[in-house]
């Protein structure tokens, strides 16, 4: 599909696509993260909008393309990092306190799925948070909608569902990684004391 247009998706003009990431970003329980993930940024979209609320975000594609007009889009932001990778077998070493899998689990198949959310509980920190978005209509070469996949997310051990948006068009849950102890971890109200 990039061979054809840079922007296949047109990520950049869609209002639906807009939204969907305002809806993504507002759904973040903190206001600020250390250092984020995003696995097939494609043109690099959501990656803009997460390096305002990011120190240091990386991101990939597994289409060379699609990082090239990424890494243009990000050049004037030197804390991001978009790479050239394909996940599962090409994951980014260290930490995140932030992952965001949007648009991206519906392709694999049950054992890739498995082995994508393993690498992403397994790379959490305590208390970091996973945004998770899913297209909820049927697709041939989609595996699954939204919501077949929020099902799937909400069976992997240690992480706390937090947020959970759900429409006609897609689905957007945010999950929160328990910390050593177990115990969940605080919402954005009693993290300010609200209650």
């Amino acid at each position: 599909m990039y061979r054809d247009a840079s922007d296949p998706w047109h990520l950049a003009e869609r209002w639906y696509e807009r939204r969907k990431y305002d809806l993504t970003l507002a759904g973040l329980p903190l206001p600020r993260y250390r250092r984020a993930f995003e696995p097939a940024c494609s043109v690099g979209e959501l990656t803009v909008r997460l390096a305002e609320r990011c120190d240091r975000v990386v991101a990939c594609d597994r289409v060379e393309s699609a990082v090239a007009t990424a890494r243009e889009r990000t050049s004037a932001l030197p804390h991001v990092d978009v790479r050239h990778l394909t996940v599962p077998d090409q994951w980014p070493s260290g930490g995140f306190d932030l992952i965001v899998l949007s648009e991206l689990l519906y392709y694999f198949d049950a054992p890739t799925l498995d082995r994508v959310l393993d690498l992403a509980a397994g790379s959490l920190e305590p208390g970091g948070t996973l945004a998770t978005v899913h297209w909820n209509h049927p697709v041939p070469d989609h595996r699954g909608t939204g919501a077949t996949l929020a099902r799937t997310v909400a069976a992997v051990p240690g992480l706390t569902l937090t947020a959970d948006h759900r429409e006609a068009d897609f689905v957007l849950q945010v999950y929160e990684r328990t910390g050593p102890d177990g115990a969940a971890v605080l919402s954005p109200a009693a993290r300010e004391g609200l209650v």
